[in-house]
C-alpha cells in the first residue's frame, strides 16, 4: 500500500486522480495549494508526491525546491507546461519524473511504480528472466538462450524498461521519459531506430516479432514468446 500526496489546485483533476489511485489500493491525500502541500509533505511523510506546477499561491518549482530542502520523498511533477525548459528546470530542481497533462491513470500508476523501484531501500535487484531472455540490471548484461548480447547504453535501458513491464504496453512518450528523459514530442524517430537496432540484436524484426511486439498507434510491449504464441 502506497501513500500518495497529490498537490493539485484543479478540483476535477484532483478528484479524478484520487479516485483512480484509491481504486488501486493507494492511500491518497491531497492539497489544493503549494503551502498546504508542503506542510502535508513534511507532516504526513508520504511515499510519493504528485506535484502540479501551476498552483494558485506559489509556483510549483518553488514548492519542489522547498520539499527537496527537507525531504528526499520521490516527486513526480504533473504539468500542463509542455516546454523543454520547464521540464529541465523541474528535473534540475530535484523532480524524479514528470508527466505532461493530460495523462491517464495507468500512466501515472506506472510512473509511481517506477520511482518507488528506484528509491526502494535495500531492495534486492534481481535479473529479469523472460523465457530465454535474461536482463541483469546490476551488471547491465543481457543473454539470449545463454549467449551474450552486446547492447549500447540506450539499447539496454530500453530493453530493461520493457522487461520491467513485461506484458504491458509502453507508449513512446513513456519510453522517451524513462530512457531519454524527454516528455515532449519530437523523439518518436529516435525510439523507432533504437527499437529496430534492439530487435536486430535479439534476432527478430518488426514484421516477425518474438519478444518485442508493436501495438499499432499505442506503443510496444515485451512478451514471453511461448505465451504470445
Amino acid at each position: 500500500m502506497t501513500a500518495v500526496l497529490i498537490i493539485e489546485d484543479d478540483p476535477a483533476i484532483r478528484t479524478a486522480i484520487i479516485r483512480t489511485l484509491g481504486a488501486s489500493g493507494h492511500v491518497v491525500t491531497s492539497a489544493a495549494t503549494g503551502i498546504a502541500g508542503l506542510t502535508s509533505a513534511v507532516d504526513d511523510n508520504p511515499d510519493v508526491v504528485v506535484l502540479d506546477l501551476g498552483l494558485p499561491d506559489i509556483d510549483g518549482l518553488r514548492v519542489l525546491s522547498m520539499v527537496r530542502a527537507v525531504s528526499q520523498v520521490p516527486v513526480i511533477v504533473a504539468t500542463a507546461r509542455d516546454d523543454e525548459r520547464v521540464i529541465v528546470r523541474a528535473l534540475d530542481a530535484g523532480a524524479d519524473d514528470y508527466l505532461v497533462k493530460p495523462f491517464g491513470g495507468e500512466q501515472l500508476e506506472a510512473r509511481i511504480r517506477a520511482v518507488l523501484r528506484r528509491v526502494a531501500p535495500n531492495a534486492p535487484v534481481l535479473p529479469i528472466i523472460v523465457r530465454d531472455l535474461v536482463v541483469n540490471p546490476i551488471t547491465r548484461e543481457v543473454t539470449l538462450a545463454g549467449s551474450s548480447i552486446e547492447l549500447s547504453r540506450k539499447e539496454f535501458d530500453l530493453l530493461h524498461l520493457l522487461a520491467q513491464r513485461v506484458g504491458e504496453v509502453v507508449t513512446k512518450r513513456e519510453i522517451l521519459a524513462e530512457v531519454w528523459r524527454q516528455g515532449y514530442g519530437g523523439g518518436d524517430r529516435t525510439v523507432d531506430v533504437h527499437l529496430s537496432w534492439l530487435r536486430r540484436k535479439l534476432g527478430e524484426t518488426a514484421a516477425q516479432p518474438v519478444y518485442i511486439h508493436s501495438v499499432r498507434g499505442v506503443g510496444v510491449r515485451l512478451v514471453d514468446p511461448a505465451r504470445s504464441a
